[in-house]
């Protein structure tokens, strides 16, 4: 079924808001990871009560210290239906980000699996609302110039990505729940800015920029800062609207200009050297090689090579259509903190 069929009719300013349970925890799934993370932090200020998932050890997290953390995995049924024990509100945030095609198997397991298994879980504990934090890379393909919205068609031959092919499919199993009566709401973010572990996902554009990395493409993407993701989470959960899906995106920009200005921030020396798709396609070439003997993700590889040289266009229209008070923070503004915190953290 398609979410054009499942999906409301707009509803009124008037009725967007609505008073929530406060007498029940909320449960986050990835609650370590950028947006979890960021998630929780803002939750716990509000005075919610949050539940997290962990795996192995409790985190030691800063800022999370009133987080109650239970052991359970979304690929272990058990202990998510343990875990949605007097729970009204869900952010479904765990996921794996990978582009190597190696670990298909895994990224699609924990990705569309998982998340269909705390759609069933929400369904079996009669859970109020989800929240599934998807991505721009489940969107469908537009032609040279056009924005991509939310009701841009995936086709599979436009999506090479095995990731984005996994949170498409993701994105399905949430349908198949609100099909089922779950109240859910499904957020598209675009390259997300935040001070995380700047050796993983997207914060890796930071380190790039701290460690004077001389090579820029021309390819222009969407970006958002994560305290806008976490809000706009939090607005559309706190809100009568389900059965929809938001692109939150703050801004279309060029690489070049992102690495500049963290550059610029952390007081380094600015990209300078363009790189060419030839180049391009000659270290994908070479990181394949160096990461089948080294058993490590390759720097690059066909996915996001393409990405880095393609101009890619988002239209953030739909949620101020639906939340008409919210508004992003600046791209300048959000990479200024960002690097602000990260200085703070890694003692730069």
């Amino acid at each position: 079924m398609s979410e054009q069929t499942l999906a409301n009719d707009t509803v009124s300013n008037s009725e967007v808001f609505r008073e929530t349970d406060t007498t029940k925890s909320i449960l986050v799934t990835g609650g370590t990871g950028l947006v979890g993370s960021h998630l929780i932090q803002q939750l716990v200020k509000k005075g919610k009560k949050v539940k997290a998932l962990y795996r192995k050890e409790i985190p030691s997290i800063k800022g999370l210290e009133d987080v109650l953390w239970t052991k359970g995995d979304i690929l272990d049924v058990i202990s998510l239906d343990e875990a949605m024990a007097d729970v009204d509100h869900v952010y479904h945030c765990a996921a794996i980000v990978s582009f190597n095609p190696r670990k298909k198997r895994e990224l699609f397991q924990t990705n569309i699996e998982g998340t269909a298994n705390v759609v069933n879980a929400c369904l079996r504990a009669d859970v109020e609302k989800l929240c599934f934090v998807s991505s721009v890379a489940a969107l469908g393909k537009s032609k040279k110039g056009i924005e991509i919205n939310e009701k841009t068609a995936w086709t599979e031959d436009s999506n090479i990505s095995n990731y984005g092919k996994s949170k498409y499919l993701a994105e399905v199993e949430v349908w198949r729940g609100i099909a089922e009566g779950l109240q859910a709401v499904i957020v598209n973010p675009s390259t997300i800015l935040g001070a995380g572990d700047w050796n993983e996902g997207s914060t890796k554009i930071f380190k790039t920029a701290f460690e004077e990395f001389p090579w820029y493409t021309e390819g222009v993407t969407g970006f958002v800062d994560v305290k806008d993701v976490t809000n706009g989470m939090i607005q559309l959960m706190e809100s009568n609207i389900s059965a929809e899906k938001f692109i939150l995106s703050a801004a279309n920009r060029n690489f070049k200009e992102i690495f500049t200005l963290a550059a610029k921030s952390f007081e380094k020396k600015p990209p300078g050297k363009k790189v060419t798709p030839l180049m391009a396609h000659m270290v994908r070439y070479a990181e394949g090689i160096k990461a089948m003997f080294s058993g490590e993700d390759p720097l690059l590889t066909k996915e996001t090579a393409e990405a880095a040289q393609s101009v890619v266009l988002f239209d953030n229209t739909k949620l101020r259509s639906f939340l008409p008070s919210f508004a992003y923070n600046s791209i300048e503004e959000t990479i200024s903190r960002v690097c602000g915190e990260l200085k703070a953290k890694y003692e730069l």
